[in-house]
């Protein structure tokens, strides 16, 4: 196996045929992410090829109302987006930006529980779903996922763009036919849901700054975005919360392969190099975090499991917002652990969700249409 040598500040890559290989003094295992990314002492990274265990084959590649396809919408930083849309889909639908979990390490939208997820979600809400990758770290420390992010959302106002002028040589228009960027909703799961939260306050303080006449041109698009879903988000704190120091809640079972240690590994291979968890991208109320009171948020539904580490922070985080007068939701699963509706996507349990998501989005859209009226 060939081997780059990696430097202080963008570690090397290898991709491993299996195991990492042998570790010596000089170049011994100093991270291992469930053996799927193992970074070196000299820097190097190696990625497993082979996919985790917690994506078995078994899961659906398919369903009879979706039609999907995968395309590439960075070239430059080869990344995908997998989109998903009802068949046939009836006219204009809404559409829902979703950013796969994994720590910002790991995940991609071609992991089968990830994909059987996005099936499902473009099934029951009627909605276009785009399934959209970004960099991962350690390789790609944050903000890198984040800015990949936003990025993305570039791509779809140029989609809708082009869509509108009738330029279909520069848009999809197996996307564009059935796609409603004036209903566009972000979503995010665990990691996804953190990049969904930093979108919404990018978003927001334009929004704000514009509103205060401190904007510059903006973006002439069609692109209108109603809401965000925050699917049990990735939140970081140097201070433990009772649910992180409860480490196993009672009921959570081997389903959940979440643990304190995986969670600070995760902070500690995916923030700048010396950053604490209370870095403004891992802490949203951080000291050096934004002032969310000043952010003009779109609603937002925060979604908590309660066997989930987790859980607090995402609680907090809702409770804050509702104190400040923001417009945000919160739906609580007591009996589940975090990532359920990816361990059983056909779970009862994912399909009242999946109806939650789809409740939230008809709200935020009659809204819209109260308030135009």
């Amino acid at each position: 196996m060939h081997v780059n040598k990696g430097t202080s500040t963008m570690p090397a890559v290898s991709v491993a045929a299996g195991c990492c290989p042998a570790s010596t003094p000089a170049n011994e295992v100093v991270e291992d992410i469930f053996g799927l990314v193992r970074i070196l002492s000299d820097g190097t990274v190696v990625r497993s090829p082979v996919g985790p265990v917690f994506c078995p084959t078994t899961f659906p590649e398919n369903h009879p109302s979706v039609e999907w396809k995968e395309d590439v919408y960075d070239k430059a930083k080869n990344l995908v987006v997998r989109m998903y849309k009802p068949s046939p889909a009836g006219g204009k639908v809404p559409v829902l930006v979703h950013f796969h979990g994994g720590g910002f390490c790991i995940g991609s939208p071609s992991w089968a529980n990830v994909h059987a997820f996005c099936l499902r979600l473009a099934a029951d809400t009627g909605a276009v779903v785009l399934s959209a990758g970004y960099r991962l770290a350690p390789e790609h420390r944050l903000p890198a996922a984040v800015d990949d992010g936003a990025a993305f959302m570039r791509w779809l106002r140029a989609q809708s763009s082009a869509s509108a002028k009738a330029a279909e040589a520069d848009a999809d228009a197996w996307l564009t036919e059935a796609a409603d960027f004036g209903r566009v909703f972000v979503t995010g799961d665990s990691a996804g849901a953190t990049i969904a939260h930093h979108l919404a306050v990018r978003a927001g303080v334009a929004v704000a700054a514009d509103d205060a006449g401190e904007a510059g041109e903006q973006d002439q698009d069609q692109v209108t975005i109603r809401g965000y879903v925050l699917l049990l988000p990735f939140f970081g704190g140097v201070e433990r919360t009772a649910s992180e120091q409860a480490e196993c809640p009672a009921g959570a079972g081997a389903g959940s392969l979440l643990s304190l240690d995986v969670l600070d590994r995760f902070w500690r291979v995916s923030l700048p190099a010396g950053a604490t968890r209370d870095h403004p991208v891992a802490n949203p109320f951080g000291p050096d975090s934004p002032d969310l009171g000043s952010v003009d948020f779109r609603p937002v539904l925060v979604v908590v499991a309660g066997l989930d580490l987790l859980r607090d922070r995402a609680v907090d985080y809702a409770e804050r917002l509702a104190a400040m007068g923001k417009p945000v939701a919160l739906a609580e699963f007591a009996g589940a652990a975090h990532g359920f509706f990816l361990h059983e996507p056909g779970s009862e349990a994912t399909c009242e969700l999946i109806r939650a998501v789809g409740r939230f989005v008809d709200s935020c859209v009659i809204s819209a249409s109260e308030a135009a009226a």
